[in-house]
């Protein structure tokens, strides 16, 4: 099992960043993949980019050039730095690992943008 912590999320205005941080419960270093998806109202959550345990990285179309994804195995943490942001970015971002077959969810840090 693992808990999983987001924060970093706020109210910003277009063109400007953020930085999200996932913190785990127990050691990532042996943990394949991260990912950080979001949700808008009325919308689907959608993958926004994901990370592998050897550095490899995978990016929604909409986060390629913007947003980038890391993670520090010796803090447990998973971070997306958001650049350039836009009003479309504006949606709930959860912090996701898959464990044993098992999906495991953050709570969830609300990014807003504003035009």
């Amino acid at each position: 099992q693992v808990q999983l912590v987001e924060s970093g999320g706020g109210l910003v205005q277009a063109g400007g960043s953020l930085r999200l941080s996932c913190a785990a419960s127990r050691s990532i270093f042996s943990i394949n993949a991260m990912g950080w998806y979001r949700q808008a109202p009325g919308k689907q959550r959608e993958l926004v980019a994901s990370i592998r345990s050897g550095g490899s990285r995978n990016y929604a179309d909409s986060a390629k050039g913007r947003f980038t994804i890391s993670r520090d195995n010796a803090k447990n943490t998973v971070y997306l730095q958001m650049n350039s942001l836009k009003p479309e970015d504006t949606a709930v971002y959860y912090c996701n690992t898959r464990l044993y077959n098992t999906d495991y969810w953050g709570q969830g840090t609300q990014v807003t943008v504003s035009s």
